[in-house]
């Protein structure tokens, strides 16, 4: 028979190893039926944290685990799983570890993954397709999910967040005016390497956001992080941007102006570096900042191509929208007939109906410019009433027609609504009329809504008013384009009789030789 002290003893082991059991059933991915209809059949499935070397590490993955669950599908803590037994097997290698995963820079943790990996002929990297079809080489999951958790464990940094290399923006003292449809809460420095750089370059940032739009923001962190780059690329050691001179600027200029990216870019991308360096320039007092640049400078911006989709192409692409979830179709057919910016359409509010004299009227509250209201048909309007009570039976009360689902006070993110009509495009290979795979062209339909009203011959005001435009201008453009269509089917037509008379032509004898010749 077992002694008392060994049955005690396995009893506790017992103990202990049922307490290394995290179970997905406790996480809240897996408590919310709606979002996992599936989940009773993971509902023994666990963690098992018994596989860590430390009692620190069980704690903190118990920890990182429980933050997972709240964040991501079932499907998805299903595939972290197997990504913490393979770390848990890479330690293994290692007969001295920390204490804590915050022992070791992250780095550290993911060589000695990538030496396990690569033991157990494990890629370090995989292919990723993108919504556009491009396939681009990533680093493999496995190390990104230990990524996450060394991060995900890093203490809370107390520094007021103007010090910070990365700013939450709901923490900075100031107003921030985004347009709703992209979700941004944070602002990344840390791509502008040179340390000294990136301070100067967040005074004028924290001051740009105080007047401009997020995105004018964003647009201006991308091309400093473009210029710190070059910087490093070609060992141009500077520690302020007090060092930056006409010679050194003039070497960035023929740069740009000859990798190979486009000119239209260029133009804003070396636009949006005067605006910052020039803020620079005032806020630290290095006055010749403000007069670095010459109006020359800036590349001409090429046309761009101002196109709209034929009707062959818009049938072809409805036909497919139908196929996707009954409200983003909902959402996709109401831009069209709306013929509203893609921002426009995705936060139009509950109380945007209305009646005028017995006439639907709506309101759009234009995200870019202005208010306007103008009259919709009636189908329209049951179309948009069948929308809002989608989203009422499903999400209560919401200021916003089509909403995001993980946060309904916010409309239908762009990021969202774009991805699911790539994938479509993708997965359905449709092509557009010279058989390239379509883009994501919300931007098209209004173009098409435009030239058609062209087409009803109706008056520059008129049409201005249906876009929401505040004068006449933009008119020309899509006069332009519908005579470049008209332009094109009477040429298409013309060479169409001119083979059928060709044809009629064969065994006329020499009288008709000339005929045949001109054509």
């Amino acid at each position: 028979m077992r002694s008392r002290a060994t049955a005690l003893r396995l009893a506790w082991k017992g103990k202990g190893d049922m307490e290394d059991r995290f179970y997905y059933r406790e996480l809240e991915c897996y408590i919310e039926p709606e979002k996992e209809p599936s989940r009773k059949n993971w509902e023994n499935a666990y963690f098992d944290l018994s596989l860590l070397p430390t009692e620190t590490m069980k704690e903190e993955f118990r920890r990182y685990i429980r933050y997972r669950g709240s964040q991501v599908a079932l499907n998805t803590i299903r595939h972290d799983n197997i990504y913490f037994r393979q770390f848990c097997q890479a330690l293994k290698m290692r007969r001295s570890l920390p204490e804590s995963l915050l022992d070791w820079k992250e780095e550290k943790w993911i060589q000695l993954l990538k030496a396990w990996m690569m033991q157990n002929d494990i890629p370090l990297t995989r292919e990723k397709k993108n919504v556009y079809g491009k396939v681009q080489v990533v680093e493999a999951r496995l190390p990104g999910y230990i990524r996450k958790a060394c991060r995900f464990l890093q203490p809370e940094d107390k520094r007021p967040e103007r010090e910070k290399d990365i700013w939450e923006l709901e923490k900075l003292d100031i107003p921030i005016e985004q347009n709703p449809i992209y979700k941004t809460d944070t602002l990344n420095f840390t791509g502008i390497l040179q340390e000294k750089l990136r301070e100067e370059v967040k005074l004028a940032v924290y001051q740009h956001l105080k007047y401009e739009k997020l995105g004018t923001v964003k647009r201006e962190l991308t091309s400093l992080r473009q210029f710190s780059r070059y910087l490093k690329e070609k060992q141009i050691w500077i520690g302020s941007c007090a060092e930056i001179d006409r010679d050194l600027l003039e070497g960035y200029l023929i740069f740009k102006a000859t990798n190979g990216s486009s000119g239209r870019g260029n133009s804003d991308d070396i636009l949006k570096l005067r605006s910052v360096l020039e803020t620079v320039g005032k806020l630290c007092g290095y006055p010749h900042l403000e007069k670095l640049f010459l109006n020359t400078d800036i590349p001409p911006e090429l046309e761009p191509e101002f196109r709209a989709y034929s009707d062959s192409e818009l049938k072809r692409l409805n036909a497919h929208i139908t196929k996707l979830d009954e409200q983003i179709t909902r959402c996709m057919v109401i831009h069209q007939m709306l013929g509203t910016r893609i921002s426009d359409t995705l936060t139009l509010q509950r109380d945007c109906l209305f009646q005028l004299n017995g006439v639907d009227m709506i309101r759009i509250r234009q995200v870019k410019t202005r208010t306007f209201e103008k009259p919709v048909s009636a189908e329209l309007a049951a179309l948009i009433r069948k929308a809002m009570e989608y989203t009422q039976e499903r999400f209560g009360e919401t200021v916003y027609i089509f909403v995001d689902e993980r946060d309904t006070r916010r409309p239908l993110q762009y990021t969202t609504i774009k991805h699911k009509v790539l994938s479509l495009i993708q997965r359905e290979d449709l092509r557009d009329d010279e058989g390239k795979h379509f883009r994501f062209g919300t931007h098209m339909f209004r173009r098409s809504y435009g030239v058609k009203l062209t087409e009803l011959h109706l008056d520059d005001w008129t049409i201005a008013k249906l876009l929401g435009h505040k004068g006449v201008n933009a008119v020309t453009h899509y006069r332009k384009m519908s005579n470049q269509i008209l332009a094109d089917e009477t040429r298409r037509a013309r060479e169409a009789q001119t083979r059928i008379l060709l044809a009629n032509l064969e065994g006329w004898g020499e009288d008709y030789e000339q005929i045949r010749q001109d054509g």
